[in-house]
């Protein structure tokens, strides 16, 4: 009988296939260095940039990134316990990329920078997960921003108008009122929840202290905004790779809400607060050039700017024909003595549709919240403001910003006219009344109705320091005797001349009978 070797080769070779197929065959390494939060791997030949690896460490198994494709070797950032990770570990290349989970059982809860819940409040109900670095959506997938985000702040909302979709930067020192500001603008959303206008908030911390991040939890419990927030938390005690991911994750999380619409399902819109970026920058910094990665500007890796656009470029309002769910993203910078031009400031203003910025000398004064009008700009404007609010408001920037000047002025001891004198004491009285407690938002018409009353001299003979409770008072009194005038203004939000006569007749009457005392 003669022997086909050709047949048995076939069933030699199909035997191969079958036992390779119940097998898992991956690529194998082993660690040759390890640093700070860093590893350089040895014989992930075919490993990707941004494959996840598995490093299998006496203490379990830790994830990883692949960072630096190089000769020989793999950098990757460690995600984790990277103490644990030790010279001789085997890692394994998984085909992945980084992913985190996604979803409704986030809300209220707070996560680590890999979407892992730190709030020993039990696992997390989630079953979904989604990519964390995409290609942000194109220009057709977009559409204008034209619908408002009220922010509660009646600065904000009245001269630096912030629309859904919008990328707007909060910058300032340290201990200006930034957070406070992104805070107050969470609480304010409360008021829409439950509704389709409803806005889901991710407060991203990078680089806070452990008390910080807590402080801010308990004040969004305090207020009833847990309920539709997610808290992402990159401490200070972090690695560094988990500061550098944290934002990602939040941008990731805030997406699915945004993607809603697209399902067939009611659009949803996210709020991403990303507290702060030059943090997480410091951190790429220290990752880069622990990888051997060459420094450029300020010893920051020539990438940085990129590791910004690529985050804030995810921000936008889908178009109808996506779902029209929006993804609105207030990033935080912090400033070296009120140094908006350094390198990293510079790189987000760029990228962002404007900026709030928080002036030290106008917080100290007691100017709360410290919004400097002359450099805070909002490049979306009044497409996104309601329309009432956008009738009233025009001319106050420019007063705002006559009445600084005039302000130096009247300091020499220059005697004034009329007129001008008339012009610093309304102004005087209109920085009283943008004054704002912290983590009290107002209603938009209850701003209509403080910025109007403002704006046409129903102050003008009201001492300075009253000008507080005449407000107090006058919104009290829109909740009771003019509350018709409050509902329609409501419904509208808009001010025709029909209305503008109800509303100055409301403020009359009112005036009339308010007493200082």
């Amino acid at each position: 009988m003669k022997i086909k070797t050709d047949e048995i080769a076939s069933v030699i070779k199909h035997e191969i296939d079958q036992f390779e197929a119940e097998l898992e065959v991956s690529e194998v390494g082993r660690v040759v260095e390890v640093g700070d939060g860093i590893a350089r791997v040895y014989g992930l030949s075919k490993a990707m940039a941004g494959e996840l690896l598995e490093f299998q460490t006496t203490e379990g198994s830790v994830m990883g990134q692949v960072m630096n494709l190089e000769l020989d070797t793999v950098g990757a950032v460690i995600y984790g316990d990277y103490l644990s990770v030790k010279e001789g570990d085997v890692v394994k290349s998984t085909g992945r990329l980084l992913e985190v989970p996604v979803g409704e059982g986030l809300l209220g809860r707070v996560v680590d920078a890999l979407g892992r819940p730190i709030d020993g409040a039990g696992p997390i109900q989630s079953n979904e997960t989604r990519k964390v670095d995409i290609i942000a959506p194109g220009i057709a997938m977009r559409q204008p921003v034209t619908e408002p985000l009220q922010t509660g702040v009646k600065a904000i909302d009245a001269m630096i108008p912030i629309g859904r979709g919008q990328r707007e930067l909060i910058i300032g020192d340290r201990k200006t009122g930034k957070t406070a500001v992104a805070l107050d603008a969470i609480i304010n959303q409360k008021q829409y929840w439950g509704t389709p206008q409803a806005v889901v908030c991710i407060y991203v911390a990078v680089g806070q202290k452990e008390s910080t991040v807590r402080g801010v939890v308990e004040t969004l419990k305090k207020h009833g905004a847990m309920d539709y927030t997610i808290v992402v938390n990159a401490g200070s005690s972090d690695a560094a790779p988990m500061q550098y991911i944290a934002p990602y994750t939040g941008c990731t999380m805030g997406e699915y809400f945004m993607w809603q619409g697209k399902s067939g399902k009611t659009p949803k819109h996210a709020l991403c607060i990303y507290d702060d970026l030059s943090k997480q920058a410091v951190a790429y910094r220290q990752l880069s050039l622990l990888l051997r990665r060459p420094p450029g500007r300020e010893a920051y890796p020539g990438d940085v700017f990129y590791l910004h656009s690529r985050l804030l470029e995810r921000a936008t309002k889908l178009s109808n024909e996506n779902g029209g769910g929006s993804l609105t993203a207030l990033p935080v910078i912090e400033t070296q003595e009120g140094d908006v031009s350094a390198y990293i400031p510079t790189n987000v203003i760029s990228i962002t549709d404007g900026q709030i910025y928080l002036e030290p000398e106008l917080f100290f004064s007691g100017v709360r919240p410290a919004i400097n009008v002359g450099i805070s700009v909002s490049r979306v404007g009044g497409n996104a403001q309601v329309k009432a609010m956008k009738k009233i408001a025009g001319s106050l920037r420019l007063d705002l910003a006559a009445y600084r000047e005039l302000e130096a002025f009247a300091q020499l001891g220059t005697e004034l006219d009329k007129a001008t004198q008339a012009q610093l004491d309304r102004g005087a009285r209109m920085v009283e009344l943008l004054k704002q407690p912290q983590y009290q938002p107002f209603h938009v018409v209850d701003q209509i109705i403080s910025i109007y009353a403002g704006t046409k001299g129903f102050l003008d003979n009201v001492d300075v320091k009253h000008v507080a409770k005449f407000e107090a008072d006058m919104l009290e009194y829109f909740q009771a005797s003019g509350k018709g005038v409050w509902d329609e203004l409501d419904q509208k939000r808009a001010l025709d001349d029909a209305l503008e006569s109800k509303l100055k007749d409301a403020l009359n009457a009112f005036k009339s009978g308010w007493k200082a005392g």
